[in-house]
């Protein structure tokens, strides 16, 4: 008979059930009867939220089906003293992905080995609550929060039943080698975990220059990736929707990033004054944008006929009537972009890119497109410097020289 197993994951934030079992369309068809069931692929596992009401139903659905092993689920809740009908209120530290048998104490990185999911030690419980705590009083971005949480929940699983608090500057040393080394983690990610273990060990544990001798990995220096004016051509043209083609007009004629064009609202667009108000972006800092005038008579024309018409955000879910998902908007670019047949792996974050290297080569100052992007630092704007043609166009190759003066035999 089929087992059924069920571990504690600290999933969105919030404390889980987590149901494992081998992919069996049976079972499949059985979780997707529970109510809020929903499968997650950074955990490779169904799940609900950890209470009562949930436990019951997995027990009821699965009886007489198959074996149900709940004894990880029942020593997490044991060990911190939570009744299935409390969990779901409580940021309770739960561990989502495979943790290490063996300390970081160990004498080689090398002996690390990886198991099955388990929960955080009891040692280590205190952890996320502590950190997740901290960064909502200090106001902290939800992204930023959840980034955070599930970097320093891969140091607490890798450590299992080590005292976190007591890791010194060495051991995080060799914790970030294993990482670099082992996991491959990009320098990216890697510079993402460093914050969130110094953010904890320094912000929230109060250790003064705790990491100042654990060097940073030198980041790679990536130019922004952006689309020619005739593949935005081809991307624009290969829509069809009308909502679409106004939310990527709008990403490109303002420069704007994805979480700027579904948050946008109505009362956002002045056509007074010709600008569009962009409240609390990246950094939550507001801007204005120019409104052009073209972009307005799309808007309007948007507006006029699309039905249901938007009550509250430009672009607005038709099933929720809520701002409309970041991942349903990179869809429709992804979705264009193949119908164009570009084959640049491009985002639509390039929409953005390509506006700024197009100012660019139209001869705009530098310093009102950095605000334009909203930067806060012109370095980082200069990046576009390096895409932009404008000033390579003028640049004659050496090469050049020496084949017009007919030195060179071809």
């Amino acid at each position: 008979m089929e087992t059924v197993t069920l571990q504690p994951i600290y999933h969105n934030q919030q404390p889980c059930i987590g149901i494992y079992f081998s992919n069996q369309p049976t079972l499949n068809k059985i979780l997707k009867s529970i109510t809020g069931s929903r499968f997650t692929k950074t955990y490779k596992c169904w799940y609900v939220l950890l209470n009562k009401v949930n436990y019951t139903a997995i027990i009821k659905a699965f009886n007489g089906v198959c074996k149900i092993d709940n004894l990880l689920l029942r020593k997490y809740l044991i060990e911190n003293k939570i009744t299935t009908t409390t969990a779901a209120t409580q940021k309770t530290t739960i561990a989502t992905a495979t943790p290490s048998t063996k300390p970081l104490k160990q004498p080689s990185v090398k002996t690390v080995t990886v198991n099955k999911v388990i929960a955080i030690a009891a040692v280590n419980a205190h952890i996320l609550p502590a950190i997740s705590q901290q960064l909502i009083l200090k106001a902290y971005s939800p992204s930023t929060i959840k980034t955070y949480l599930n970097e320093m929940s891969q140091l607490l699983q890798t450590v299992g039943k080590t005292n976190a608090d007591s890791l010194t500057p060495a051991l995080l040393k060799r914790y970030f080698i294993f990482c670099f080394t082992t996991l491959k983690l990009t320098e990216n990610t890697l510079h993402s975990r460093i914050n969130a273990l110094k953010f904890y060990y320094e912000q929230v544990l109060g250790r003064e220059k705790f990491f100042w001798e654990i060097p940073r990995p030198k980041k790679a220096i990536l130019l922004p990736k952006l689309l020619n004016e005739d593949e935005i051509r081809r991307l624009f043209n290969a829509l069809t929707n009308k909502k679409h083609k106004a939310m990527l007009f709008t990403a490109y004629s303002a420069g704007l990033r994805v979480s700027e064009i579904v948050n946008l609202k109505i009362e956002h667009i002045d056509s007074k004054r010709m600008q569009i108000f962009i409240e609390r972006a990246k950094g939550k800092k507001d801007r204005y944008v120019n409104l052009s005038p073209v972009l307005l008579d799309i808007l309007r024309n948007y507006f006029k006929s699309y039905k249901p018409a938007p009550r509250i955000y430009l672009f607005e879910s038709e099933q929720t009537s809520a701002a409309y998902p970041t991942r349903t908007v990179q869809q429709i670019f992804t979705n264009a972009k193949l119908k164009a047949g570009i084959k640049k792996e491009v985002g639509v974050h390039s929409l953005r890119h390509s506006f700024a290297t197009h100012l660019l080569d139209k001869g705009t100052d530098i310093k009102y497109i950095k605000d334009l992007l909203g930067h806060f630092d012109i370095r980082t704007t200069e990046r576009y410097l390096h895409v932009s043609k404008q000033q390579l166009i003028n640049i004659v190759s050496p090469f050049d020289d020496l084949w017009n003066k007919e030195q060179i035999d071809w």
